[in-house]
């Protein structure tokens, strides 16, 4: 077989070489028949049964995660047991029975249908591809429909060089992942997925090589070929020669060592070697994140993207979490942090995100009802977070982080909610930090074109890169047409960065960056060179990032720094940038 190349998207560092082991969706070839009506109640049984036997499987596999397990496995397997019974799965499809007459893989195959073309619709690149989630509980229960259920196989009685198995798939459920601590398995290849896909998520929390978005890699990989992964370059090398097979062992065999030696680097503090002291904290989605996040070596929680657990209510209002469940996940999160401060951002879904099932017709969700636009305009949901967020304050420092903020009277409006809030939990004796620090983020020019307003007000700031690159640079980052434009380096990105340090530094108070560009070591020393002391980033990637930070002169960027800054070219700023890597 001649070798081929695929590209696709890094979301894991590492090299990964085996043998193609490849998982078929259940979903391609589902049949598609009418029912009679006498057969209309029969067949809603069998997807009913169906749906009953995917919860227990799902319960089966809880059980039996090992202690080791990382909690993210556990928390999605929380996200599909609460998709699996949300009406929109368990109930929906079976009025499509009853009412079309639809076999039972038809009718869930239609409703999967619906409820993936309206995730299609939401902005935020997050969110959007908790689509996966759905349709991976939709095979599953597929699966079972159709008796095409499969199992991975052992390492057992197999020898070292075959036992190492990649998993090609369309996509991955983290259920299925569940199979993979026992399976002899070292890396993953799907046609589908983002950044912020369960498999991207998984595979960094593993330390597993992963490339996704690869598009058709589950068609044009054969069962057993052999496959080279690198997964810091995003390519997938199928059937490769002995000499590219021997080089990328060589590769492997570096790699693997110098993660063994960056592991020591955990309770060594983040200086550089002129004495500056940079802050590393973690971004986390779900309480139990933040044990991985102590694990790191963080130094707290720089963003809790709470929207996580808004996820799996499609309905009305009343099933939103309420104040006690979310104070219940704050406070877990706090508790686990001992100490360190934990940066819990407000709800940021809006009008495009799936909390209602209503169509609100907007042509660019990104520039419509979201975030504190949303938390405003439904001031109880609103309320019911702060009132969690300032109950947690109790167990641990809290600080409240505000997404995109670009007016004086949301600002305002904010505080006053809070203030509101502490009003009412004082009223009611309830404990909180009355002193918490609240802070906004950074994403929309206006914000960093008017941040004399914003430090006159708050007590921090944030920079969510990526939702700032977005607008600045009108792309829409589901757009695969226009990604090539997404461009961290841009000039323009990079003189509102500077605006926005310069005028935290000169009010004096702390500004952190938590979008991606934190956690990309190939822009460490750039952004702690133009004044930035804190970066948030998934824990994952906290010990590469100390390790460069530990071998920075900081006093030796500045000149190169300027350089960056003075120039509108950007060829001179990518060679600039790239050559701090040697700045010694």
């Amino acid at each position: 077989m001649a070798s081929f190349t695929l590209q696709g998207i890094p979301v894991s560092r590492g090299i990964a070489i085996g043998r193609a082991h490849l998982l078929r969706p259940a979903a391609l070839d589902v049949q598609h028949y009418l029912v009679a009506q006498e057969q209309v109640e029969a067949e809603v049984r069998r997807l009913q049964d169906a749906i009953t036997q995917v919860h227990k499987e799902l319960q089966a596999i809880w059980s039996d995660l090992p202690q080791d397990a990382p909690t993210e496995l556990g928390a999605f397997l929380d996200v599909h047991a609460l998709i699996l019974s949300d009406p929109m799965i368990s109930e929906a499809p079976l009025d499509i029975i009853r009412n079309r007459h639809y076999n039972a893989e038809w009718a869930l195959v239609t409703q999967i249908d619906v409820l993936s073309a309206q995730f299609d619709e939401i902005e935020d690149d997050y969110l959007r591809e908790r689509k996966a989630d759905i349709q991976q509980v939709a095979e599953r229960v597929l699966k079972v429909l159709t008796g095409s259920a499969h199992s991975l196989p052992r390492a057992e009685g197999i020898d070292e060089r075959s036992a190492n198995m990649i998993v090609v798939a369309r996509d991955i459920s983290p259920a299925d992942m569940m199979q993979f601590r026992d399976a002899a398995f070292n890396g993953f290849v799907t046609d589908e997925g983002g950044q912020n896909s369960h498999t991207a998520i998984v595979s960094r929390s593993l330390g597993i090589p992963a490339v996704v978005g690869t598009g058709n890699a589950s068609r044009l990989i054969e069962q057993d070929d052999w496959l080279i992964i690198d997964s810091d370059a995003g390519v997938v090398i199928v059937a490769p020669s002995p000499l590219v097979l021997e080089q990328y062992r060589e590769l492997q065999a570096r790699l693997l060592k110098a993660r063994k030696k960056l592991l020591k680097l955990k309770k060594t503090p983040a200086v550089t070697l002129d004495g500056v002291e940079i802050t590393l904290l973690a971004n986390i989605e779900l309480p139990d994140h933040a044990i991985a996040a102590v694990e790191a070596g963080a130094s707290g929680v720089g963003l809790f993207r709470s929207e996580f657990l808004f996820m799996g209510r499609t309905g009305h209002a009343h099933k939103l979490p309420t104040e006690e469940e979310q104070f219940t996940a704050y406070r877990a999160a706090v508790q686990a942090m001992k100490g360190r401060p934990v940066t819990i951002r407000t709800l940021d879904v809006g009008a495009d995100k799936p909390l209602d099932t209503t169509d609100h017709n907007i042509l660019n969700p990104a520039l419509g009802l979201r975030a504190i636009r949303y938390c405003l305009a439904e001031p109880q949901i609103f309320m019911t977070q702060l009132r969690a967020m300032l109950r947690a304050s109790a167990f641990g420092p809290v600080h409240i982080l505000i997404p995109m903020m670009a007016h004086a009277f949301e600002i305002d409006q904010s505080l006053a909610m809070i203030e509101q809030a502490k009003a009412e939990l004082k009223a009611e004796n309830k404990k909180f930090d009355a002193d918490i620090h609240v802070g906004a983020m950074i994403e929309v020019p206006a914000a960093a074109l008017t941040l004399p307003l914003f430090v006159k007000k708050l007590d921090f700031l944030s920079v969510g890169t990526n939702d700032l690159i977005q607008y600045t640079l009108a792309i829409d980052r589901a757009d695969h047409e226009v990604a090539h434009l997404y461009n961290d380096i841009h000039p323009a990105i990079l003189q509102l960065l500077h605006m926005t340090v310069t005028a935290a530094e000169k009010a004096g108070i702390p500004v952190a960056i938590c979008g991606g560009m934190a956690g990309d070591r190939r822009l460490t020393r750039l952004l702690i060179g133009m004044g930035f002391r804190e970066l948030s980033m998934p824990a994952a990637l906290l010990p590469e990032i100390k390790q460069e930070i530990l071998n920075t002169n900081l006093e030796n960027l500045q000149p190169h720094i300027k350089k960056i800054l003075r120039s509108y070219d950007p060829q001179i700023i990518q060679d600039v940038v790239a050559s701090l890597a040697s700045v010694a």
